[in-house]
């Protein structure tokens, strides 16, 4: 067994993040009111439903296909649902055209995923607790991480048969890992992408950022209702906060580089890119 069937056969267990981030996911618990026994029924429910699909289904399985896509390309593109989102992705179809985002590992948060559906950009992997997309986001793209967390009990029911038909998901929790769920970390749809990939990733991978904005104001694609951008509410507003906070966290972590897409700069621990910025470095490392 060569170096990488070692590291394949034991990515379960790399991947399981609570014991790192359980300091943090409780402050998150004390801070927000949030219910810990809310969120360990949601993850049991969807551990359940995990556990009557096909035969065929295999978590160590799927996550080692998931690990071979991400050692497929150097360039890795997390999409957030900040409002810099459609305005970003409009001007580098127009500078490039679609076949320039087939050059990427296309990670979309959740409603993302709907505005690239939209736009005909492949989606490879959309991380969702649920609330910012439909059936045709789950057949549209090739993996679907469904996060499970006490607030969307409901809705995890409600999509449990597309849960099953499913062939290439997996499903997270913010408490202990279980047979069918794990917990990579992170606490919204986006941040959890990285905390995700922050163990998987080799030294030629290169991360870049679009619609991770961290404002006050929230893109249209955040929730399936929302007809355009809108001031976020108080709750929003701390959850920004936190992720924003949670990714210098898991960026210190992180030997590759990261950049931040056309986006107003937030913080001095993230490097910022113009599009025109981003085109050239994105080129560099095909």
């Amino acid at each position: 067994m060569d170096l990488e069937e070692i590291m394949v056969s034991k990515l379960k267990d790399r991947l399981n993040f609570y014991d790192n981030f359980k300091f943090l996911y409780f402050q998150i618990l004390d801070d927000f009111k949030f219910n810990f026994k809310k969120d360990c029924e949601a993850r049991d429910i969807l551990d359940n439903i995990l556990s009557k699909k096909d035969i065929n289904w295999n978590l160590e399985n799927i996550l080692k296909s998931i690990y071979k896509k991400i050692l497929s390309k150097s360039n890795i593109m997390i999409y957030g649902c900040g409002p810099s989102l459609e305005k970003t992705v409009n001007i580098v179809l127009q500078k490039k055209g679609a076949k320039f985002f087939s050059n990427f590992i296309n990670f979309a948060a959740n409603g993302a995923s709907v505005f690239l559906r939209e736009k005909n950009i492949p989606v490879d992997f959309v991380f969702t607790d649920l609330d910012g997309i439909t059936e045709k986001e789950f057949n549209y793209a090739n993996f679907v991480v469904v996060h499970a967390h006490g607030d969307n009990i409901q809705k995890i029911r409600d999509f449990e048969e597309v849960i099953l038909k499913h062939k290439n998901i997996i499903g997270t929790t913010q408490t202990e890992e279980t047979d069918n769920v794990i917990n990579p970390g992170g606490f919204t749809d986006g941040d959890r992408i990285l905390y995700f990939l922050h163990s998987l990733l080799t030294q030629k991978h290169k991360l870049f950022l679009i619609g991770m904005d961290f404002e006050t104001i929230i893109g249209k694609y955040s929730k399936l209702e929302m007809k355009k951008d809108q001031k976020a509410n108080p709750i929003k507003k701390k959850k920004l906060r936190y992720a924003l906070k949670l990714i210098e966290w898991i960026q210190a972590k992180i030997q590759n580089d990261i950049y931040y897409v056309n986006s107003n700069i937030k913080s001095q621990k993230l490097i910022y890119l113009s599009i025109e910025e981003f085109i050239d470095i994105s080129k560099q490392n095909i």
